[in-house]
């Protein structure tokens, strides 16, 4: 009897410590919403590596998290609802923009304010935004430009090679 009490004990000790990492990662990664955000959204033309929890930040602080993303079906935009510290007013006009965390990282929201005297009220829609800039597709066109339909660039059919070497 005295051996399956300690086993039960070690068995509830170990559920409470793995309830309180999982309550501590939760507050830290900021998955969850606090209290009184309030939410926003924004569209962009192409959402990259972005994922909800991602940061949300205005001058390289964050004031908030990515807290969905869906696909609009009429537009087929994507469409970022983010939760916005109640502290930090954002003006109508301000930028939303998508930036990479680095080369391999993932990915943030970057907000630029504007100076418009209203603010953006809770549900309301950043309408300045700019999508993540596909990094690699870049660096593959640099590398393997395209031809772009330049007749001059393309090589001529072999019928065409064999007239032009027996004038020279």
């Amino acid at each position: 009897m005295g051996q399956a009490t300690a086993e039960t004990a070690v068995g509830v000790i170990v559920l409470v410590l793995a309830a309180g990492f999982l309550t501590y990662s939760l507050s830290v990664g900021g998955v969850h919403m606090k209290g009184g955000d309030y939410e926003i959204s924004a569209k962009f033309g192409e959402a990259g590596s972005l994922a909800p929890g991602a940061a949300v930040s205005v001058a390289g602080v964050k004031v908030g998290t990515v807290s969905q993303i869906t696909l609009d079906p009429n537009t087929y935009l994507a469409v970022a609802k983010l939760s916005i510290d109640p502290t930090v007013k954002l003006p109508a006009d301000s930028t939303a923009k998508i930036t990479s965390d680095g080369i391999l990282g993932g990915a943030h929201v970057s907000i630029a304010p504007g100076a418009s005297l209203e603010d953006i009220k809770a549900g309301g829609q950043i309408e300045n935004t700019q999508g993540a800039v596909d990094l690699f597709g870049l660096i593959g066109s640099v590398i393997r430009p395209q031809d772009g339909g330049d007749a001059a660039a393309a090589p001529a059919p072999p019928a065409a090679a064999a007239r032009r070497a027996e004038r020279y």
